[in-house]
């Protein structure tokens, strides 16, 4: 396509001629008429008509010069302001242009456009001047490739990745730079370990595309994720910890308390006559907390080993009235939906399900209600909920909390199995209360 800047003043040098063509077109006949009124019959003297010829010539060639500055100064003036702008200088403006004149509204405009066009370029330089700063000084590794995957951007934080200097790496290729695998890979997001000449370990790895002088470039951006993961990871380990302790505490310090006063019960002489029975009960204690604290540490096991979903087609119909007909102390009723398929874990879809089915079972004995299963298809996604007419929730911040129970004897990992199995299964499961009616509603997502 051509430059519309050169159309435009081409369009101004042919305007020019034009004008020019016509004013002379228009004094050439009248010089001519004149000339042939003065030299044609015997009206005036030979003197008289010399005369007149240099005075209609002088006219003439006055008025054709005239003419030209009048006519090519302000066009070319306007010429020489596109040109200006076409060569990128916006700085440049037309002086004695008049609003009363066709050609100097036509300056006007343009001076107009040309303040515009530099207070648009100043802001781009400063937004970009902005942006390569934001490039140089944040800790994320930028490269950015063009079409024959050729290197024609990094930051200071890729400089240190590579180990080189950007003088030394622009123009090298992604193969090269041993990058070519993530400008193909399938995914545009993945998580990687990695040893750069630069540095080691879980890096994320972004690819996106953009365009630039209408050819197609690619970015890369590459983030160091072990900081991050040693910052979740202590912070996993001191909530476990702190988990651990206040159940061990739990049983520990009765345990501790009672043998302690049965080795003082055993050191009287002559024992009490009721030392059988405090024995007795002193044991009991023992036991009851030794077996809560093996239900804990079994709780956790189960947590902690839970496995990867072996995925295959499980019909969700036929799953649901299933998991419905094993709850008996309330009514189940289940609201028919669309045949859908699911590529699942069917145990521990199952699984979930009765979990969720169960506490909402715990939910509606309070009240003496019911519980209410219901699917259907959101798009690429099925949809299961699971409606119970308890009295709802008090409180939600701590519903996914481990080992975090409202219920006598619970231990607290039910909706954290539950959670992990739907998010394994690449979906989600949230608690909420129901809107219109009492009660609560857990909503259970899965991708078809």
């Amino acid at each position: 396509m051509r430059n519309p800047w050169r159309r435009i003043l081409n369009w101004f040098d042919a305007l020019e001629n034009r004008i020019l063509y016509a004013s002379l077109m228009a004094g050439s006949v009248a010089v001519v008429f004149s000339m042939a009124v003065l030299w044609t019959g015997d009206a005036f003297s030979p003197k008289v008509r010399w005369t007149m010829s240099v005075l209609i010539l002088g006219f003439w060639l006055g008025f054709a010069f005239s003419a030209r500055d009048r006519v090519v100064n302000p066009l070319r003036t306007l010429a020489n302001l596109l040109e200006a702008m076409r060569e990128g200088d916006y700085s440049i403006r037309g002086r004695k242009a008049r609003p009363d004149d066709a050609l100097g509204e036509v300056m006007i405009q343009l001076n107009a456009i040309g303040a515009t066009l530099r207070a648009q370029r100043l802001g781009a330089v400063e937004a970009t001047a902005l942006l390569s700063n934001v490039m140089e000084e944040i800790d994320v590794a930028v490269f950015t490739f063009d079409p024959g995957e050729k290197l024609r951007f990094i930051n200071r934080a890729g400089e240190r990745l590579l180990s080189q200097s950007a003088g030394l790496l622009l123009d090298r290729t992604a193969s090269y730079l041993q990058l070519a695998e993530y400008l193909h890979h399938p995914d545009d997001a993945q998580s990687v370990s990695r040893v750069f000449p630069g540095a080691s370990g879980r890096w994320g790895i972004r690819r996106s595309a953009f365009r630039e002088a209408g050819l197609p470039h690619t970015l890369l951006v590459v983030t160091d994720l072990t900081r991050a993961l040693r910052e979740e990871e202590l912070q996993a380990w001191q909530r476990l910890v702190r988990v651990l302790g206040h159940e061990l505490n739990n049983s520990l310090a009765p345990i501790k308390s009672i043998a302690g006063s049965l080795a003082t019960l055993l050191t009287r002489d002559p024992l009490p006559a009721d030392w059988r029975d405090d024995m007795r009960d002193g044991l009991g204690v023992v036991a009851s907390r030794a077996e809560a604290l093996s239900r804990f540490i079994g709780a956790y096991s189960r947590l902690a080993r839970l496995p990867r979903p072996r995925l295959a087609p499980v019909e969700l119909y036929p799953l649901i009235h299933r998991v419905a007909s094993l709850e008996t102390r309330v009514p189940v009723r289940v609201s028919d939906g669309p045949a859908l398929t699911l590529q699942a874990d069917g145990d521990q879809l199952e699984q979930l399900l009765i979990n969720l089915v169960r506490n909402a079972a715990d939910a509606a004995l309070e009240t003496r209600g019911a519980v209410t299963l219901q699917w259907d298809r959101d798009g690429q996604h099925a949809t299961v909920l699971v409606l119970d007419d308890g009295l709802g929730l008090s409180n939600t911040a701590n519903l996914f909390v481990p080992f975090f129970t409202t219920k006598p004897g619970g231990s607290g990992i039910g909706l954290v199995l539950c959670r992990q199995i739907a998010e394994a299964h690449g979906g989600s499961l949230s608690l909420s209360n129901r809107t219109g009616s009492r009660g609560c509603q857990a909503t259970l997502v899965l991708p078809l």
